[in-house]
């Protein structure tokens, strides 16, 4: 483990498996939840009208009947997930997409970050299959002076 994945594992809190999570370039995150929006929020210039979007959890269904852990069939859209892990820092971190995620035609934006947000997700036209506990996001140090 590198020093970097040193200093990021001191500001991630709730990891499922650290062996697997924690590598030399940073720490991939996992999906605790997939939420569809069903009605609009309203952002407004000043915020006196600012009002969050309603949404649900999208469902979870079993591949196999001895399966442990269901999956989300995602069809083509727009989808905000939530992750398993936590993150509090006053060091600004970079949040990426996971290569593994990208190559299957789904994409979130690069942020950075000192707390986790829900993350929108963007799904292509072929859709996507996501297990829960999926490892979709990767945290890795950030360098404002570098720009990354």
């Amino acid at each position: 483990m590198s020093d970097a994945s040193t200093d990021l594992l001191t500001a991630v809190d709730g990891l499922l498996h650290e062996e697997t999570q924690v590598h030399d370039t940073g720490i991939d995150l996992t999906v605790s939840e997939v939420s569809v929006v069903d009605e609009a929020g309203r952002v407004d210039f000043g915020g006196g009208e600012l009002e969050p979007a309603r949404m649900r959890s999208h469902e979870t269904r079993k591949r196999r009947p001895e399966d442990d852990y269901e999956w989300w069939h995602l069809d083509s859209g727009t989808y905000l997930l939530t992750y398993n892990e936590s993150l509090a820092t006053d060091r600004p971190l970079l949040l990426q997409t996971r290569e593994a995620v990208l190559e299957r035609g789904a994409s979130h934006p690069t942020r950075v970050v000192t707390s986790l947000p829900r993350m929108p997700l963007s799904v292509s036209d072929g859709g996507l299959y996501l297990k829960e506990n999926a490892r979709v996001s990767t945290l890795r140090p950030y360098s404002a002076q570098s720009g990354r």
